[in-house]
């Protein structure tokens, strides 16, 4: 549990550092911003699956608590990656073209995300499986604002 603290606290040092940076200005290039955002998005991505190895039993559930907790962090800073209006990489232009809808999904997920990360401390990984479909709602999102890899 201490590796998965130090992971998160480390993750979120990072990623607060990399968003100020970004909003204050600082001399990213689009290049970097889209680079920024695909590594949130493959944060999310990696521990969605750890997850994933832990409901279907084939990893112990000791640290599915972390796994969601990190998923919760990464879906606020998923959502601040946006607000630099920078078209590319997998993000459709319909992203800011429909920002006010966009931005209602990234809003629900990150309530939903908080949620479920709350839920576990308490219920473990009985809560997680039940929970997990509704707090993850990725695919709706990807379905309209993502190109296909």
């Amino acid at each position: 549990m201490i590796r998965a603290a130090k992971f998160i606290g480390g993750f979120a040092v990072a990623a607060t550092l990399a968003l100020t940076a970004l909003s204050s200005g600082a001399m990213a290039d689009d290049k970097d911003v889209i680079d920024y955002r695909e590594h949130i998005m493959k944060t999310l991505d990696e521990q969605t699956a750890a997850i994933g190895q832990i409901v279907s039993g084939a990893i112990p559930d000791a640290q599915i608590v972390a796994h969601v907790e990190a998923i919760a962090l990464a879906a606020k800073q998923a959502q601040k990656s946006f607000e630099a209006k920078v078209v590319g990489g997998e993000a459709k232009p319909e992203v800011w073209s429909n920002a006010a809808d966009f931005n209602a999904k990234m809003t629900d997920f990150v309530v939903r995300t908080e949620k479920l990360a709350k839920d576990a401390k308490t219920g473990g990984a009985t809560v997680v499986m039940e929970e997990m479909v509704d707090a993850l709602t990725c695919k709706g999102c990807h379905d309209v604002y993502r190109n296909k890899k």
